[in-house]
């Protein structure tokens, strides 16, 4: 039996505009749901200098407002610092909601690395995190983990979309912070000791995605949360019977689900981006404050 929640959206939020990249593979998972996602771009990048203290004020204000506001079913945290810092919070003080997290994909790289060597590049805030020792120590039998806290790097990309830096200039910026991280982290390739296995641990970097592939080379595998966030959503709504129908009562398929997007930043950039890697128009996008 279908719950009255089927027909309510899922909130998606991240610091900015990386959380895209878990809403593409929602869409993907998902393609009758209904979204609505918030950049908090205002106060982008968590991961860089904000406190725990911070992001967890953050997160908890930005769920009650979208519940609140548009009565979502469950909340995706697409950012691996706010569910580092804020995720067991958020399930603490409103627990009729259900939170999905975003983790860096230790588990799968462990059990996929030929070499078993794994890069991992991620904020300072989440590596730094007692969460993130968790999972990292959870996999270490066996595997070598080396991190790389990429300072600049998430902004960079979020400043991409914003006017008036020259695309031009930002790709160099990207692409230079790609440099410098990769080869911070090693030696990429297929031999022994070598570094076969790429954790993406911010959801901003899988727009970067193309630019370390050329740098780490075609042989290494490339992970980010995506689409196991999308699973993941997918079981914990259907446990609750809270799915969109995939049929219209006619027995034809459903309609595709809608989608709005907030941001409490530059409402051009989260235009510039939603158009870039969504294909989604202007009018998809308005700017909000939360206090």
């Amino acid at each position: 039996m279908t719950s009255p929640l089927a027909a309510r959206p899922i909130g998606v939020f991240d610091s900015g505009i990386g959380g895209l990249s878990v809403l593409q593979a929602l869409r993907h998972e998902l393609p009758h749901e209904h979204f609505v996602y918030l950049a908090d771009s205002g106060n982008a990048p968590y991961g860089d200098a904000k406190g725990d203290a911070f992001v967890q004020q953050r997160t908890l204000a930005i769920a009650r407002w979208l519940r609140e506001h548009h009565g979502i079913k469950a909340l995706v945290v697409a950012c691996n610092t706010a569910t580092a810092a804020a995720v067991e919070q958020l399930r603490a003080a409103l627990p009729d909601l259900p939170a999905i997290g975003v983790e860096p994909a230790l588990k799968p790289a462990a059990a996929s690395s030929q070499t078993h060597h794994v890069g991992v590049l991620a904020t300072r805030g989440t590596v730094g995190s007692a969460r993130f020792q968790r999972l990292r120590d959870g996999h270490s039998a066996g595997t070598r983990f080396s991190v790389q806290p990429c300072d600049g790097l998430a902004r960079a990309i979020e400043q991409s979309t914003e006017e008036p830096l020259p695309a031009a200039a930002s790709m160099a910026k990207i692409e230079a912070l790609c440099v410098q991280y990769t080869g911070a982290l090693g030696t990429f390739g297929l031999k022994t000791g070598e570094i076969d296995t790429l954790v993406l641990g911010c959801t901003h970097y899988v727009f970067a995605k193309d630019m370390l592939r050329a740098l780490v080379g075609p042989d290494v595998q490339i992970i980010d949360t995506g689409a196991p966030v999308a699973r993941q959503t997918r079981r914990i709504l259907d446990q609750t019977h809270a799915l969109a129908p995939e049929h219209a009562v006619d027995g034809a398929p459903a309609a595709p689900g809608h989608i709005q997007l907030y941001t409490t930043g530059q409402l051009a950039a989260l235009q510039s981006a939603a158009e870039r890697w969504l294909q989604l128009p202007a009018q998809y996008c308005a700017a909000l404050q939360i206090d």
